[in-house]
């Protein structure tokens, strides 16, 4: 009788797994854990993504508008006028959190006169238009240490520090410094200023 060639022979030898090829899957599968845990990590403890609530930021910001707040920052630096923070007014945690600008901070002199911002003396100028309402601003505030004095780049639709009911925003209620914006119709991502 004569033997087949081709057709079935389950008497095949068996390929085995290179161990090199092993060691590259067990790598690059090594390295995805560490980078999805590592960014998971930045994202709860470093960052943290929240949404702008109101018009109070128009022109900077916009209702609904996605932003990403860096948390570390003001672990190691202290927040300046001109930068973006995100609060929860008397560290009230039941409130959504407040995003304005600090326009001054501890040891200045704040006060609202003939529809403009004054700091120290110093007329200042963040591109308000004549501010209507003074509010506790009325009179000259002198900020406490770790307090700030923030307003909404729309000040004349924005509820923060001239209102009796927020006042200068102390350092613990602040959560972090507004770092990117999200505007979901272009896809575009960038820094806030």
């Amino acid at each position: 009788m004569r033997k087949r060639r081709g057709g079935l022979n389950f008497n095949r030898k068996r390929r085995t797994i290179n161990a090199d090829v092993l060691r590259e899957i067990i790598s690059w599968t090594l390295h995805i854990v560490i980078a999805v845990f590592a960014a998971g990590w930045l994202v709860y403890f470093v960052g943290m993504r929240t949404s702008v609530i109101g018009v109070s930021m128009e022109g900077s910001l916009y209702n609904g508008q996605q932003i990403l707040v860096n948390r570390l920052s003001y672990l190691v630096f202290s927040p300046k006028p001109g930068d973006v923070i995100v609060f929860q007014p008397n560290g009230n945690r039941n409130s959504h959190y407040y995003v304005k600008r600090v326009v001054a901070g501890p040891g200045d002199r704040v006060q609202i006169k003939d529809g403009k911002l004054y700091v120290n003396d110093t007329i200042t100028d963040y591109g308000y238009d004549k501010i209507m309402d003074p509010g506790i601003a009325e009179n000259e505030i002198l900020l406490e240490t770790d307090e700030f004095f923030v307003m909404g780049d729309n000040c004349n639709n924005s509820e923060d520090s001239r209102s009796g009911n927020i006042g200068p925003v102390s350092r613990q209620a602040i959560e972090g410094k507004a770092w990117f914006k999200f505007n979901s119709a272009e896809s575009y991502m960038g820094l806030i200023e």
